[in-house]
Parts: structure tokens; sequence; C-alpha cells
């Protein structure tokens, strides 16, 4: 198993906007096709101004498939289109986690 963890970093006061047009036009279809949502933030302390979430996937074949499967969606094109419009987007950064033995793991759809 292996976890993505995906940071946006934003111009400054641009959480509120970005997580409503997230909440809107993104976040039902990528749950829905990605499935292994383990958390969505945003830092109340520390670098503001950024969206962290993080998704766990089988391996990295699947995580390949679901977000291949994802961008070939209509609803996530929008979704794009939308937050590409506002300009919110400053810099983004994605790790590949891997788990530790003895770490808690999320369970996957």
């Amino acid at each position: 198993m292996i976890i993505e963890k995906r940071t946006y970093s934003l111009r400054p006061g641009g959480v509120v906007q970005y997580m409503e047009i997230y909440k809107k036009y993104g976040l039902q279809v990528q749950t829905k096709i990605l499935g292994g949502l383990v958390g969505w933030f945003y830092p109340e302390v520390g670098e503001l101004n950024q969206i962290v979430h993080m998704w766990a996937y089988k391996s990295l074949s699947e995580r390949t498939r679901r977000r291949s499967k994802l961008h070939r969606t209509k609803e996530w094109q929008t979704y794009l289109a939308k937050q590409r419009k506002a300009e919110l987007i400053v810099k983004q950064d994605s790790q590949i986690l891997t788990p530790a033995p003895w770490s808690p793991v999320p369970k996957i759809k």
C-alpha cells in the first residue's frame, strides 16, 4: 500500500475559495473514483495558504489507473477549469509515501 500526499500552495487568502470550488465541483467525482481518501486538511499554524490531502492506493499501478480514469471524466475537467480560472494555485507538490510496518493503515475501497 502507498499513500499519496498532495500539497497545494495557494495565493494568500485563497484557501476558502479553493475549498468552495473543490466542494462544489471536485469532491464528489474525486472521492468516487480515487476511493481512498485518508484526509483533506489546511494548516492553521506554520506555512499557511495550503491545502493538503492524502490518498491511499493498493499500489502505484492502482494509483495510475484511478488517476487516469479521473482525468478522463467531464466532471473532473470542469473542476480543473474552475480552479485554473480562479488562479489560486502557486505551487503543487506530490509525494508517494510508504507506511512503516507498525503504522496504522487506512482501509481502501
